[in-house]
């Protein structure tokens, strides 16, 4: 798969600027959509690449983004579709994960 960054205009909260050479591709799916993110990446710079939001909060259906990257504040939970949960900001993406955030298409 190759690594190719996406250089169109997006929508997505987070920009790739500068890559490092030679990182392969992974393809996830997000809420039922195929996606590709880069071997290496967190879940939450999976999806932040991808789009402008990780999930909405479940209090006040605002879009949520992680809030302090380094697993402390439970603000980026998202689930797997068999149900198991996961910090998006410190677990890795992998071939082939399915995940859900309840986000609204």
């Amino acid at each position: 798969m190759s690594a190719a960054v996406n250089t169109a205009k997006s929508t997505a909260l987070l920009q790739r600027v500068a890559e490092q050479t030679g990182r392969a591709g992974v393809g996830f799916v997000l809420d039922g959509q195929a996606l590709h993110a880069l071997a290496g990446d967190t879940v939450l710079t999976a999806v932040l690449t991808n789009g402008a939001q990780l999930r909405q909060s479940e209090f006040s259906g605002e879009p949520r983004a992680g809030f302090c990257m380094m697993g402390a504040c439970q603000d980026c939970w998202v689930r797997t579709e068999q149900g198991l949960r996961l910090r998006a900001c410190a677990t890795f993406i992998e071939e082939g994960m399915r995940l859900v955030t309840g986000a609204a298409p």
